[in-house]
């Protein structure tokens, strides 16, 4: 479900930042701030990738660290027991030393070499004690450390879940929204559907695609009254959902444009035409100026590559894009 939702934010980046007119002398800049944008949009989703990578492994070292712990832990109490046990003999030890020390002077040619034997075991009773000691003192070094390791571990992936938490939130919301909107707009230009016109969602923005006929005569750039009509529908729309970007792209076939035409070539006129429903768009609402872009893509971003009239027929579009704010995606992936 994330890797799905987190593909979906990769295309509404696509068209976040334009807020101009794009004509053909700066289509290589408009290009370049595409590319620029799927770049983005291929980093948010390996990072949406990375922090769930992330998160498993974090997990799997806090299992490994706490199972450490508990060796750890019963190594410690069965090192303690030794550490008793040679504790107990050395104090054995220890008393029988004296007690041979107290007779010492009398009994020293006849105990001489059991003395020297308790004063060896005795050394090396010792010297266990103090490596006994030393290995426990490591120990309860290694388990505290361990305890510091796991609960920073903790705060971390509990911290990386709480962005994931707020991240599928905000797709959840966006995603309700873009429906919202979409059903909307479907609703407000049910009659014209017959006419070219088609509303859907695709990779997370809402796209109301016309066709030609509906707009615009053969190489005019004025639109047509229906197409007028069905445009100030969409603007009253549009007008009441204040976050939404709006990008209008328009499309052409391959057919080059007559030699005496006042454009030219196809790519002027998807701008031009472009630009003519922005126009209206803005002329018949309250929409601020700075959620639009008018962007032309001439013949080469065809929904039908085929040589044929049909085909080219379904080139012949506009396609009005409708973007949410990316602002919180943003924040959160910082």
């Amino acid at each position: 479900m994330r890797e799905k939702k987190f593909f979906i934010i990769t295309g509404l980046i696509l068209l976040f930042f334009a807020s101009s007119c794009v004509t053909t002398k700066n289509y290589k800049e408009m290009e370049d701030q595409k590319n620029k944008l799927n770049g983005e949009r291929n980093e948010l989703f390996a990072a949406n990738e990375q922090l769930t990578v992330d998160n498993a492994e974090m997990q799997a070292m806090i299992e490994s660290m706490e199972s450490e712990m508990e060796e750890i832990e019963s190594w410690k109490a069965e090192t303690q027991e030794e550490y008793d046990r040679l504790k107990a003999s050395y104090d054995e030890l220890d008393r029988r030393y004296n007690d041979l020390k107290e007779s010492q002077d009398a009994l020293l040619k006849g105990h001489t070499r059991e003395t020297k034997r308790l004063l060896t075991e005795l050394q090396k009773t010792q010297e266990d004690l103090l490596l006994k000691e030393d290995l426990l003192k490591e120990l309860e070094e290694n388990a505290t450390q361990k305890m510091y390791d796991v609960e920073r571990l903790r705060a971390q992936l509990e911290e990386r879940n709480q962005r994931l938490v707020e991240l599928e939130q905000i797709l959840n919301a966006q995603e309700a929204q873009m429906k919202s909107l979409r059903d909307a707009i479907s609703a407000a230009l049910y009659g014209f559907e017959k006419e070219g016109l088609s509303v859907y969602i695709k990779d997370g923005m809402v796209y109301v695609s016309m066709d030609e006929k509906l707009l615009f005569s053969t190489g005019s750039i004025q639109v047509d009254p229906r197409g007028v009509q069905a445009l100030k529908t969409l603007a009253g729309v549009l007008e009441k959902n204040p976050d939404i970007k709006i990008t209008v792209e328009g499309h052409t076939d391959d057919v080059p444009v007559r030699t005496n035409a006042s454009f030219a070539d196809n790519w002027d006129l998807s701008v031009k035409r472009a630009t003519s429903i922005v126009r209206i768009l803005l002329d018949n609402s309250s929409i601020d100026p700075t959620r639009l872009v008018a962007s032309g893509r001439g013949e080469f971003l065809p929904v039908d590559p085929a040589g044929t009239s049909e085909a080219r027929q379904k080139n012949r579009r506009t396609e009005i894009i409708l973007t949410p704010r990316l602002d919180e995606l943003y924040r959160l992936l910082e």
